[in-house]
């Protein structure tokens, strides 16, 4: 009866010791993660788990850099001023109804809340809607990264017919009308031509200035030891370890800004996407995708390029079990393959909670725009 006591005792001790309780993920103490991770120094953290298609031009997650404005479309008030008027202003879609803000809501994290957007005579597009938040640190644009800088961004959208259906040759007549504009354009430009350029250039300066504030992350690991919860904690390492996230999810801005194929290419179905072989014609970046930024994650549902999860649950679930393997016309040569970064996880309902706690830290932007009065 003693030995089967002494026997239980250890069992009870060994299950503390490697439980939440105790030590967590690679045998590190709750307090030695809050003091490696909490110490404003990013050399004592632990070292990440990587693969080696993420080790070429890794950065590592933290706090976001000073802001930089293009050399060829420097900052200015003034040129901010009119952008954010030209972003609110619905005249530069063909029916007069809508906006960049429509897709790009401040009310909704500057993203649309839907699985899809939906633009000229209520036609559904096909892709998720990203959030502009943070887009001054973003290298490519769109979920296939046709654009290359946010000026070439900007203008597409009010082209596409699709969303605003109006030929820029056409909307930029359609603004030079309005005589209430010529005085804003003076400012922003020394002259009060309005030209396509000065209008995208103009947008373009204004969605630079969309940043977040620091969040609860970046306090946390700016030093502030006790702004993290246990959880959150935990789910900080997870992260960078276990989960494999930081091996797209890295920099500050939380995103590789590379492509990566998830399972999710719909190939041979209704609702294929090919991704950035559509931009590329190669047949390797078939169902490749930009890998988007994490940061307000909680306020940008729902999530993927084709906005398939509602939740951030969903979307941790669904890589918990290695994404799906798309097993359809195998034998086609453009059968997409499935990064080999993702496998099956294992991680516990907990570690999932944790990590989905931690997502939570990189949310911090709570000022609501509004739209301004429109020139006449």
């Amino acid at each position: 009866m003693k030995k089967r006591i002494i026997a239980l005792l250890g069992v009870i001790s060994a299950i503390y010791t490697f439980s939440s309780f105790g030590k967590v993920y690679q045998g590190y103490t709750r307090q030695e993660l809050r003091d490696l991770y909490g110490s404003g120094n990013h050399e004592l953290w632990p070292k990440p788990h990587l693969f080696d298609e993420a080790k070429e031009g890794f950065q590592d997650i933290g706090s976001l850099p000073k802001p930089e404005f293009p050399k060829d479309n420097p900052y200015s008030k003034d040129k901010e001023e009119l952008g954010k008027i030209l972003f609110f202003d619905p005249r530069l879609s063909k029916s007069g109804q809508i906006s960049c803000a429509n897709c790009h809501d401040p009310e909704l994290a500057w993203a649309d809340g839907r699985r899809v957007a939906y633009g000229h005579d209520r036609q559904q597009g096909t892709r998720n809607t990203p959030t502009i938040l943070n887009i001054i640190y973003a290298k490519e644009y769109f979920w296939d990264g046709r654009a290359a800088s946010l000026e070439e961004q900007a203008k597409a959208p009010i082209e596409n017919p699709v969303e605003m259906n109006l030929h820029s040759r056409l909307a930029v007549k359609r603004i030079a009308k309005i005589k209430g504009y010529r005085e804003y354009f003076q400012k922003a430009f020394g002259d009060d031509k309005i030209t396509e350029e000065h209008i995208v250039k103009a947008i373009a300066t204004f969605e630079r200035t969309i940043i977040s504030p620091k969040s609860k992350f970046d306090k946390f690991v700016g030093g502030e030891k006790e702004a993290f919860t246990d959880s959150e904690i935990n789910g900080l390492h997870l992260f960078r370890t276990k989960a494999n996230c930081i091996n797209c999810h890295n920099t500050p801005y939380f995103s590789d800004q590379k492509f990566h194929n998830l399972g999710l290419t719909y190939f041979g179905r209704e609702y294929e996407d090919l991704g950035l072989y559509n931009i590329s014609k190669k047949n390797e970046d078939v169902g490749k995708f930009k890998t988007p930024t994490l940061r307000e994650v909680s306020q940008t549902a729902p999530y993927m390029h084709n906005g398939l999860f509602p939740n951030i649950r969903g979307v941790l679930n669904m890589y918990n079990a290695g994404m799906p393997n798309e097993k359809r016309n195998r034998d086609s040569p453009l059968a997409p393959k499935k990064s080999g970064m993702l496998e099956k996880l294992n991680l516990t309902d907990t570690e999932l909670t944790d990590l989905e706690n931690f997502l939570k830290t990189l949310h911090s932007y709570q000022y609501k725009m509004r739209a301004p009065q429109l020139p006449k």
